[in-house]
C-alpha cells in the first residue's frame, strides 16, 4: 500500500480488519495528509524569512517573500543563498517539471533553513519532478565526475548543513513505463552530500541536522548494473576523487539526522541509502590490516573506523518502500543509529547483483528493530531482508519481521563484532536462514530467540557455507512445516564446526528428523504450541502493529517450550513484545516470555556457553616454541608461527609471498613426547581460499639428526584436517612440510593452528 500519511494510516489500521496490503494503485499518495495543515501556512517558528514559490502565478522578479508576492521557478530558488532559519515554501497543488532545487547557504543551530509546503492542505503535494533533467556525474570517458558527483537529485545539498524537507513529491526519470537497463544514469530523490575536493581549506567537513520527513519519492530509474555509485530516493553519500588516505580524519561525515515517515515506490537503487564514495577505495594497495593481523581490502572500509569517519546519530524510522530496485534500505559507514519501523514490501527486483532488503554495513553500536520486510527475490548470493555485514561493530538485529523472501532470512558476511539477531520472527523465508560466512569475525555471533517457520521442501539449506568463527544459537525455534521432507541444514561437509547449539526447538511436521541436525545437548523436538495458526500469519497490518504479528507466535499456556531455555546476557532485557525476558525458572524458547513464575530482575549467567568445554583432550602443542621457515612481514608483524600453538584459532600464521617450497613450520615440544593425531587448520576469509596442495609431517630422529617422514597428504589441508592413521609416534619436534601450493592460488599458505593430541 501506498500511504496517505501516518496519521490517517494508524486511523486506518485501527478501524479495518487485519488484511493483506493494498496495491500500490489503491491508496493514492500524491495528496497531502488532509488530518493537518500544512507548515507554511503558520508563522516560521524562528524568526526567519519566508519565501512563497507558486508554478502557476508566481514571478521570478517578485519579492519572493509572502503568497501574493510568490517566485515562479526552481531556478529563482536555487539562484538564491538562504540565512538560517529561512523557509522555502511551494505551493501544493503546484508542479515542476524539468527543474531542479538546489538551494545555496546552510542553516545553523536552532535555525534550519527549511524546505517545505503552503496552501491548501487536501491538495496534492508540491511536486517537482525533475524528468532526468539532472546532471550526470560522468565524465565523457566514464569515470566520476568530481563536480557533477551528487548533483543528481530532484532536491540537491552539497556541503551544506541544517536543512528540513518535508510535505514534498519527488520523480526524477524521463519515462515512466519504460525500465532503464542500460547506459549510464543517476537520478536521486533528495542527494545530500559531503564532496571533500570541493571544500574550502579550513572549512568544516562535518555536516549537521538534517530532518526528511512526510516526502513521496517515485518513479527514480537507472540501470540494473552496478556503476559504482549510489542513489535512491534519500541519497546520503560522501564524495572524494583521491584516496581516502589523502584525507584527514574526524571528520567527513553526517551528524544528527533524521528520516522519517516517508514513502518511497519504484525507485533505483535505494529508497534510503549512506555511504561513503570515495573514488580510490578498491583494491588490495587501498586494504589495511587491522589489530589482529586480518587483512581488509579497501572496499570492506575498515579505514572508516579507524580514522572515525562515521556518520553518527542517525534514526530512520516509519518509512514505508515499495517495489526498489536494489536494496531498499543500505546503510553503510555510520554508527549510533537506530533504524525501526520501517516497511518495505519487494526489493532487488530490477538489480542484476547482490544486495539485501535493510541492512547496515561497516557501521557500530546501532540496532534494527521493529523493521518487516518482505517479497524479497530468489538470488543465490545475499537477497535476504538482513544482513549482517562485513566490519560491524556491535550490531543489533531484534524485533523484526520478515516473510515470503525466497532467498532466506539473514546474509552473515564475517569480519564482525558483537554481531547479535534477536527476538525475530522468520516465516516462510525459504531459502538459506543464515546465509554465507566470509570470514572469521573478531568475537563470537549470537543468534537467540529467533522464530524460524519454513517449508523444508522448499528450504535450501539453514546454511549453505561454513562458519569460520564461533557462533551461538540459544533458545530458537526451528519449526518445519514440510509433511514430507525434514530440514536441510548444510550443504558443505563441516559447514556447522563453530555453530554452538543449546535448548533450541527443533520441530518436524513430518516427524523425521534429518541426520544433519545439529547436535544441541539441551534441545527439545515438539510442537511450540504457539497460539496460532503458523499457516495463517499475519500480513498486512504494518510495522505499526508488528506486534500483532509477533503476537501469533506467543506461545500457549501450556507449551512445553516456557521455562526451557537459557540465560545469556545477549537476550538482551525484553521480547518481541516488551515484556520482560525471564520469568519461572528459565527464559521460554522464541520470541515471546510468559509472565509465569517469579520475574527474575537481574539474571546473572552461571553457565556460560562460551566456557562449556568441547575437545576436552590435551593439545600437546599448545604454548611450545614453533619456528617457520619464512613468515610474511606484513601486518604489523603479527603473523608469527607463535600463532599456530596460541589456541586461539582467530590468529594465524603466513609464508612470505616468496617463499620456496617445501615451507616448515617446526613445533619444539622439549622432550620427547608421543602423540597419534595432528590437527591442522588453514585461514580462510572471503579473499583467502586453501592454498595448500600436499604437506608431510616429519618427526625428529635424534639419533640420526635427521627429519623422518610419517604421513603424507596430497588433497589439501583446508579446515579441521586430523591426520590420524600413523600409530604412535614418539619425538622432540614435530615439522609440518607444506610441499606443493594448489595451482590456481597466487598467494603462499597461511595456517590458523597445529594441535597435537593422544588417544
Amino acid at each position: 500500500m501506498l500511504r496517505v500519511g501516518l496519521t490517517a494510516v494508524l486511523a486506518a489500521l485501527v478501524a479495518g480488519s487485519i488484511a493483506p496490503a493494498a496495491s500500490a494503485a489503491s491508496v493514492p499518495d500524491n495528496v497531502a495528509s488532509a488530518e493537518r495543515d500544512l507548515p507554511g501556512n503558520s508563522p516560521n517558528p524562528t524568526g526567519g524569512q519566508d519565501y512563497f514559490v507558486d508554478a502557476t502565478n508566481g514571478k521570478d522578479d517578485a519579492s519572493g517573500t509572502s503568497p501574493e508576492h510568490a517566485w515562479r521557478t526552481l531556478a529563482k530558488v536555487s539562484a538564491t543563498t538562504f540565512q538560517p532559519g529561512d523557509r522555502i515554501l511551494l505551493k501544493a497543488g503546484e508542479q515542476w517539471h524539468d527543474e531542479q532545487l538546489w538551494p545555496k547557504g546552510s542553516g545553523s543551530d536552532g535555525k534550519p533553513i527549511t524546505i517545505s509546503a503552503y496552501g491548501d492542505p487536501k491538495a496534492r503535494r508540491p511536486y517537482i519532478a525533475a524528468n532526468g533533467k539532472v546532471p550526470s556525474p560522468f565524465r565523457a570517458d566514464g569515470t566520476k565526475n568530481p563536480e557533477t558527483v551528487g548533483l543528481t537529485g530532484a532536491i540537491v545539498l552539497r556541503n551544506q548543513q541544517y536543512y528540513e524537507i518535508d510535505n514534498v513529491e519527488l520523480s526524477n526519470d524521463d519515462d515512466f513505463a519504460t525500465n532503464i537497463t542500460t547506459g549510464s544514469y543517476v537520478r536521486d530523490g533528495i542527494a545530500v552530500t559531503i564532496n571533500a575536493d570541493l571544500l574550502p581549506a579550513g572549512a568544516d567537513s562535518v555536516m549537521d541536522h538534517f530532518r526528511i520527513s512526510n516526502v513521496y519519492v517515485h518513479d527514480l530509474d537507472g540501470p540494473s548494473t552496478w556503476q559504482k555509485i549510489h542513489y535512491g530516493g534519500v541519497s546520503f553519500q560522501v564524495f572524494g576523487e583521491k584516496s581516502y588516505k589523502a584525507y584527514g580524519t574526524g571528520g567527513y561525515h553526517f551528524k544528527d539526522v533524521r528520516i522519517e515517515d516517508n514513502t518511497f515506490d519504484k525507485v533505483e537503487l535505494h529508497a534510503v541509502q549512506f555511504a561513503f564514495n570515495w573514488f580510490n577505495a578498491d583494491g588490495r594497495d587501498a586494504g589495511q590490516y587491522d589489530e589482529s593481523g586480518k587483512f581488509h581490502e579497501g572496499w570492506e572500509q575498515l579505514w572508516v573506523r579507524t580514522r572515525d569517519l562515521y556518520s553518527r546519530d542517525v534514526y530512520i524510522g516509519h518509512n514505508y518502500a515499495e517495489s526498489v530496485g536494489q536494496g531498499a534500505i543500505q546503510l553503510a559507514n555510520t554508527k549510533n543509529m537506530t533504524v525501526e519501523y520501517n516497511e518495505v514490501n519487494g526489493f532487488l527486483e530490477r538489480y542484476d547483483a547482490v544486495s539485501c532488503g535493510l541492512y547496515l554495513w561497516a557501521g557500530a553500536d546501532s540496532v534494527m528493530q521493529y523493521n518487516e520486510v518482505y517479497g524479497g527475490p530468489n538470488n543465490e548470493f545475499d537477497g535476504t531482508p538482513w544482513d549482517l555485514e562485513y566490519t560491524n561493530f556491535n550490531v543489533t538485529y531484534q524485533f523484526n519481521y520478515s516473510h515470503d523472501n525466497a532467498a532466506g532470512w539473514m546474509a552473515y558476511m564475517g569480519n564482525s563484532s558483537n554481531s547479535v539477531a534477536r527476538y525475530n520472527l522468520s516465516v516462510n523465508d525459504n531459502g538459506v536462514l543464515v546465509k554465507n560466512m566470509l570470514s572469521t569475525n573478531y568475537s563470537p555471533t549470537y543468534f537467540v530467540n529467533n522464530t524460524f517457520v519454513y517449508d523444508g521442501a522448499d528450504l535450501d539449506t539453514f546454511h549453505d557455507e561454513t562458519f569460520l568463527s564461533p557462533v551461538y544459537f540459544l533458545n530458537n525455534i526451528f519449526y518445519n512445516t514440510s509433511k514430507t521432507d525434514s530440514t536441510p541444514w548444510y550443504r558443505r561437509t563441516g559447514a556447522l564446526r563453530h555453530a554452538v547449539f543449546s535448548n533450541n526447538d527443533f520441530y518436524e511436521a513430518s516427524g523425521q528428523h534429518s541426520d544433519q541436525e545439529p547436535a544441541d545437548p539441551n534441545k527439545l523436538r515438539v510442537d511450540p504450541r504457539f497460539v496460532g495458526d503458523p499457516a495463517k500469519y499475519v500480513t498486512g497490518a504494518g510495522v505499526d502493529r508488528i506486534r500483532k504479528a509477533a503476537a501469533h507466535f506467543k506461545l500457549r499456556g501450556d507449551s512445553p517450550l516456557i521455562d526451557a531455555g537459557r540465560y545469556n546476557p545477549h537476550l538482551g532485557t525484553e521480547d518481541f513484545l516488551g515484556t520482560h525476558i525471564y520469568y519461572g525458572d528459565a527464559p521460554d524458547i522464541g520470541i515471546a516470555e510468559h509472565r509465569r513464575g517469579q520475574k527474575v530482575d537481574n539474571p546473572v549467567d552461571e553457565n556460560p556457553i562460551e566456557e562449556e568445554p568441547g575437545d576436552d583432550r590435551e593439545n600437546l602443542a599448545l604454548g611450545k616454541p614453533v619456528t617457520a621457515s619464512s613468515t610474511h612481514p606484513g601486518a604489523n608483524g603479527t603473523l608469527g608461527a607463535v600463532n599456530l600453538t596460541d589456541g586461539d584459532p582467530a590468529t594465524r600464521w603466513a609464508a612470505a609471498d616468496d617463499a620456496a617450497y617445501p615451507i616448515t613450520v617446526d613445533v619444539d615440544f622439549g622432550a620427547d613426547t608421543t602423540f597419534d593425531e595432528v590437527y591442522l587448520d588453514e585461514y580462510t576469509d572471503s579473499g583467502t581460499n586453501p592454498r595448500v596442495q600436499s604437506f608431510e609431517l616429519r618427526r625428529w630422529d635424534a639419533a640420526t639428526g635427521a627429519w623422518v617422514t610419517f604421513a603424507s597428504g596430497d588433497q589439501g589441508i583446508g579446515h579441521d584436517l586430523s591426520v590420524t592413521g600413523f600409530g604412535d609416534i614418539t619425538t622432540s619436534k614435530l615439522r609440518v612440510a607444506l610441499t606443493a601450493q594448489i595451482a590456481t592460488e597466487q598467494y603462499t599458505p597461511t595456517l590458523t593452528e597445529i594441535a597435537v593430541h593422544k588417544g
